[in-house]
């Protein structure tokens, strides 16, 4: 028998690393990549493409990387230092259970977590069909007409109420009324939001401000519904006040508590916020959680955000689609009215589930057995003397503890719980549905004095009433549509989970080629952590000793994240790309007002830049000033120099994106950076593209002062369908005192200090919950490990550029023919020689079973693809080869064996039951419609509807469950 060969002990400890779990290329396909993009090594492309005025000086100190077992247990240990009390907090966040079932096979499942954004319409119609659940259940639940598909969090969704409202209502005042008893954290989000735009946001502490404040000049008004301090009022003779200004009135309201009490929509409510939070998804320490927002339905085409709308396939059958607000930002840049450029599909996608699978009557009994258990508790707290305040209530006690509140909410600590310090001299209790009776006990102990017997839940065997009273109290139905009232048992709810991701292409299934997105892979080891009880089961605003852990997660994660960029500081509060934006924008304007320089409001942006660029400035107060880019995608260096002479007294910034959005290495971005700065100027740099320059080029080296990154496309948190997004900011030494600060760390609303910046969400880390995930993917691959990702990114685009070159052209490229980490494919020419347009290769890749490239961005009719370091080889070639036959497909038009009209790609997806019609009269095989390539017979993934009429959706805008008779 053959002994096994001696190996170094390196190379059996290298054995268990994770670099070639995440990196798809191997050295050998490396060598034939390189062979066939002509260049000698990895080291010799990367020289060729990126400036070597802009390389790294210096390596990123980063530990040296940890194996997948090895990255788990330091990250527990981590987990281990927050300590999970029992929390009776709430202020906006709660105990919720998640069902198994939704646990297991949507929050834990790739076919969910790895979908991108439902852009293109037919391989998204699973996660469409969750997201007009959820829109359906919000229309219901707040009896409002229309909802959107999810906001980032309840804060940052009021804040967008507020605007919404300012530019749809007649008066034209601009002061924003908020009834301080809203959330803490909620009032200062919308500071930070109302300050650069000149509203004034005016609190009233006192039912006596409240009234004469609604009795003077305002546009808007926002109450908590029920109050942060538990208190539910009658609003109704409020918001006729407020109409009779022209005003409107804005409600941020609790989902759970809208099945027993009236809902906003039936007392004349405008818009109405909030979160679903407690519809199943772990506090986090903040997030992600969907917010929602619903309103009239006069305000419907300025609605921020995403809306899932219901239009028809080419052949009659209704069909999901998001509706013309979703691409607003990109169309109308800085007119859009929101810089949102993503959701929280994930989590709402896990709240409707939560609402399809108890249903009306189950979410009824949530909500009533929470109701009884505050009542219950507040006769007992009542029978040992505490100061419990008589108010209307759901879920949440007040009592006026006064001097001994500090000692009671120690006392509570003390035994395992956290209650809510509220203005000093009050306590807060919040139940949820994870209240159970020896909570109920615990909390009479906390309150017991020495010696004081304690109530027993048999002295409420008979039930007590709830504390909400009769004229409040919800009669109208809701959540009538059979969605709601089918999927009840364990195996019902399983099929309509899987019934759904399976309409839907992931990239559990195949690779997902989108330029400027980055899908690369989300390793389960990353993942595994988000569940874990001491990061999922803490609240945002528990006390600081008890978040040791996240405390511990934020200085590593923000540290690493300081070595990748070059920069000094970073914020992870931002929830998404386009909120990192916003608070990036916003340091810059601080500094400047701290130098007596606030006359500077001049941003100029480039052309070329994303949409979200030029609307985060017109949210930040700044005045965009558009500059030219040259016939080869890069900035116009002498219009741009041109334009800071011009502006150079009130410049304050310049946004660029790098590499840029054409996908390539600009040479001069140094000599940019420094025209800036000349004129009193800084630099913003778009990271939306830094799986381009991790390892190998710092922004916070070559001149740039202030970034965004998108944890969710370079640092592995999966983009989720669309959300949920992580944007921390990063920002040279000079700007950190400007990082937004830390909300809701009081118990009453705290202005920022003077020349500070506010906070951008509702939690101090955001999505908190999901920062694991970066923390996991940096750990286990190190600095050399980071840059290989970054290299393999940039040769597998050069690569599919080469490969292509004689089919599709690359639009932009460097002198010597090399791309960034994506490639621009120009179609623009086939329109003319077969009248086929990028967006029926498009729909023709379905057929192959891939996902799209970016469609017509940042070039009408061409395709962005960008396939990551974690593609391998095969799926690669797989892909190339489907491009190719599809071109030759082209070639059959263009040389008349096909018509121009009626062919595999004007007609493509191709569905099953299209295929299966009785007659076929198309001048082309069902074959060659359904199986363009030989492998597709083992595996093919099959559109569920034909090519979706976008036009029919926008002209006839419907954004509800579809009747089950249009189904039928």
């Amino acid at each position: 028998m053959l002994m096994p060969a001696a190996l170094p002990l390196s190379a059996l400890e290298n054995a268990a690393e994770f670099l070639p779990r995440h990196i798809g290329i191997d050295a050998a396909d490396e060598a034939h990549m390189l062979s066939v993009i002509g260049e000698a090594s990895r080291r010799a492309l990367i020289d060729s493409i990126v400036p070597r005025s802009i390389a790294r000086s210096r390596a990123m100190d980063l530990p040296a990387p940890a194996t997948e077992a090895a990255a788990l247990a330091e990250l527990k240990a981590l987990a281990a230092k927050n300590q999970v009390l029992k929390s009776f907090i709430g202020q906006g966040y709660y105990g919720t259970h998640t069902p198994g079932v939704i646990l297991r096979n949507i929050l834990e499942n790739p076919a969910w977590y790895t979908a991108y954004t439902p852009y293109q319409a037919e391989i998204s119609q699973g996660r469409m069909e969750a997201l007009v659940n959820f829109q359906t259940m919000v229309c219901d639940l707040t009896a409002m007409p229309i909802a959107n598909a999810s906001m980032l969090d309840e804060a940052t969704a009021a804040a967008e109420a507020m605007t919404l409202a300012k530019r749809s209502v007649k008066s034209k005042s601009h002061r924003f009324v908020v009834a301080g008893d809203a959330h803490p954290q909620t009032i200062e989000v919308i500071q930070t939001r109302a300050a650069p735009l000149g509203i004034e946001v005016v609190l009233a502490n006192s039912a006596e401000e409240w009234n004469a404040l609604l009795a003077g000049d305002y546009f808007a008004v926002l109450a908590q519904y029920p109050a942060t301090s538990g208190r539910i009022d009658d609003l109704r003779a409020d918001v006729e006040q407020a109409h009779a200004r022209q005003a409107a009135f804005i409600v941020a309201a609790d989902l759970l508590a809208l099945t027993l009490i009236t809902p906003p929509g039936e007392w004349g409510a405008d818009i109405v916020v909030g979160t679903t939070q407690r519809f199943g998804m772990p506090m986090g320490a903040g997030g992600p959680h969907a917010a929602y927002m619903a309103c009239r339905d006069e305000y419907k085409r300025s609605l921020p955000g995403r809306l899932v709308g219901v239009s028809v396939d080419v052949h009659g059958k209704p069909a999901y689609r998001l509706a013309l607000q979703t691409r607003e930002q990109h169309i109308r840049r800085e007119k859009a009215t929101s810089n949102i450029c993503t959701a929280q599909v994930l989590p709402a996608v896990i709240a409707s589930m939560y609402a399809v699978y108890h249903g009306p009557q189950g979410l009824t009994r949530i909500a009533q057995r929470v109701a009884a258990y505050t009542a219950i508790l507040a006769q007992g707290l009542k029978a040992l003397g505490a100061p419990v305040r008589e108010q209307a209530t759901f879920d949440t006690l007040s009592l006026h503890t006064q001097d001994a509140t500090q000692a009671i909410a120690a006392r509570a600590v003390s035994l395992g719980a956290n209650l809510r310090v509220y203005f000093g001299e009050y306590l807060c209790i919040s139940l949820d549905e994870t209240t159970t009776r020896a909570d109920v006990e615990l909390l009479w102990k906390v309150f017991a004095k020495d010696g004081q017997a304690l109530p027993s839940f048999a002295d409420f065997e008979k039930g007590v009433a709830p504390l909400i009273p009769a004229a409040l109290c919800r009669t109208s139905g809701f959540l009538a549509h059979p969605v709601f009232n089918t999927h009840h048992s364990e195996t019902g709810m399983l099929r309509y989970i899987r019934q759904l991701s399976d309409k839907d292409l992931a990239l559990d299934r195949s690779m997902i080629p989108l330029g400027s997105c980055t899908m690369k892979l989300n390793a389960t080891s990353e993942m595994i952590p988000i569940t874990w009880p001491e990061f999922a089961q803490v609240h945002p605003f528990a006390p600081a000793d008890q978040l040791e852990g996240y405390r511990l997660l934020d200085e590593q994660l923000r540290a690493w994240l300081c070595q990748a960029t070059g920069y000094a500081g970073i914020s992870l509060q931002p929830n998404a790309g386009s909120q990192g934006e916003y608070a990036g924008l916003l340091a810059i304007k601080a500094y400047h007002a701290a130098q007596g320089q606030g006359h500077r409001n001049i941003c100029l942006i480039p052309s070329s830049a994303h949409g979200t660029n030029p609307a985060s400035a017109q949210m930040a107060g700044l005045q965009v000033v558009v500059t030219k880019c040259d016939e080869n995608g890069n900035v116009d260096l002498a219009d741009l120099k041109a334009h800071c002479e011009k502006h150079s007294e009130n410049l304050a910034c310049v946004m660029i994106t790098y590499p840029s959005t054409h996908g390539v290495f600009e040479t001069q971005v140094k000599e940019l950076c420094q025209l800036v700065h000349q004129h009193g100027g800084r630099v913003y740099v778009d990271g939306a593209n830094m799986n381009a320059l991790v390892g190998v080029a710092a922004p916070g080296e070559f001149g740039g002062d202030v970034s965004h990154l998108n944890l969710h496309k370079t640092f592995c948190i999966p983009h989720g369908g669309g959300g949920p997004g992580v944007g921390p900011v990063c920002v040279v030494e000079d700007l950190v005192p400007y990082l937004p600060g830390l909300p809701g760390q009081d118990s009453q609303p705290q202005a920022p200090a003077s020349g500070k910046v506010g906070p951008v969400s509702a939690a101090p880390l955001g999505n908190a919950a999901v920062l694991p995930i970066s923390w996991m993917y940096i750990r286990m691959m190190g600095a050399e490990g980071l840059q290989a990702a970054t290299e393999t990114a940039i040769l597998s685009a050069n690569y599919i550029s080469a490969r292509l070159k004689d089919h599709y052209p690359t639009l932009y490229a460097s002198a010597n023919g090399h791309v960034a980490h994506e490639c621009i494919l120009d179609l623009r020419g086939l329109k003319e020689t077969s009248g086929v347009m990028a967006e029926d290769v498009a729909k023709r890749l379905i057929d192959y079973g891939f996902h799209a490239p970016t469609l017509s961005f940042p070039v009408p009719n061409t395709l962005m693809v960008e396939p990551t370091e974690s593609e391998t080889l095969f799926e690669l070639d797989r892909f190339i080869d489907a491009m190719i036959a599809i071109r030759e497909e082209i070639r059959q038009i263009e040389g008349g064996a096909l018509p121009q009209d009626d062919n595999p790609l004007k007609n493509a997806p191709h569905t099953a039951e299209s295929l299966l019609a009785g007659e076929w009269s198309r001048p082309y095989t069902r074959e060659t419609a359904a199986y363009p390539v030989a492998a597709l017979r083992q595996a093919k993934y099959w559109s569920p509807v034909g090519r979706v009429d976008n036009v029919y959706g926008d002209r006839n805008l419907f954004c509800s469950c579809v009747p089950v008779s249009e189904l039928a």
